[in-house]
């Protein structure tokens, strides 16, 4: 996951179909732990090695992040939530309402803001579906993040790849691609946590500054 490299190299002429797939499924099909990221980032680097241009990768990525929207709306506009459980390894309700109150905060501009962070960029189409955000309202929305995100990473990856460093350090630099995509995530895990706990400090009367106990 950390360096796709290989695997697309090994691939040869199918590794565009990969590319195609990979980044369909992960952009709405409800299966949120593919590399998506440093998929993109591995193919912008290794153009030249996979025989592949850099605007035909970042086409077809462009492509793939749209049509996997699309059903990501679509499951979510005949399903809803009846395919969640609060159980579910990986269909877990509590995802799907973290995706549906970051929708609500920013409406149509998540699903700009949701293709860069990874699990969020599965489920906010499947969120507007379900939500019934207007069709109309999304299709613009879902072009403008999957262009941002397909065109721009995989861009990104090919001036990377110019670089000397870049190329020695490869694992290395899309390790840091990989964190640096967690983090919001890791950042709003750490701010839930430090509400959940000032809440249950007032349920139980215990005063969380330092100074209460001298007072």
């Amino acid at each position: 996951m950390l360096n796709p490299g290989p695997f697309l190299e090994s691939l040869g002429p199918w590794a565009l179909v990969a590319i195609a797939v990979i980044v369909f499924i992960e952009s709405g099909v409800l299966f949120p732990f593919l590399p998506g990221d440093s998929l993109l980032v591995s193919a912008g680097l290794l153009h030249v090695q996979l025989g592949l241009s850099v605007p035909v990768i970042a086409l077809v990525g462009f492509v793939a992040a749209v049509a996997g929207d699309q059903v990501g709306y679509l499951i979510g506009h005949v399903f809803g939530t009846r395919m969640f459980k609060e159980d579910a390894k990986v269909l877990k309700t509590s995802r799907l309402r973290a995706t549906e109150a970051f929708f609500e905060r920013y409406g149509g501009r998540a699903l700009v803001l949701g293709r860069f962070v990874p699990f969020v960029r599965t489920f906010v189409p499947l969120a507007a579906g379900s939500a019934r955000y207007p069709y109309r309202k999304f299709v613009p929305w879902n072009v403008l993040g999957a262009f941002l995100w397909a065109v721009g990473v995989t861009v990104v990856g090919s001036l990377l790849g110019g670089l000397p460093f870049v190329a020695n350090n490869l694992e290395v630099i899309l390790a840091l691609v990989v964190l640096v995509s967690v983090l919001p995530i890791v950042i709003e895990y750490l701010r839930k946590r430090s509400a959940r706990r000032k809440q249950e400090r007032a349920e139980t009367g215990v005063d969380a500054r330092p100074d209460a106990a001298a007072q």
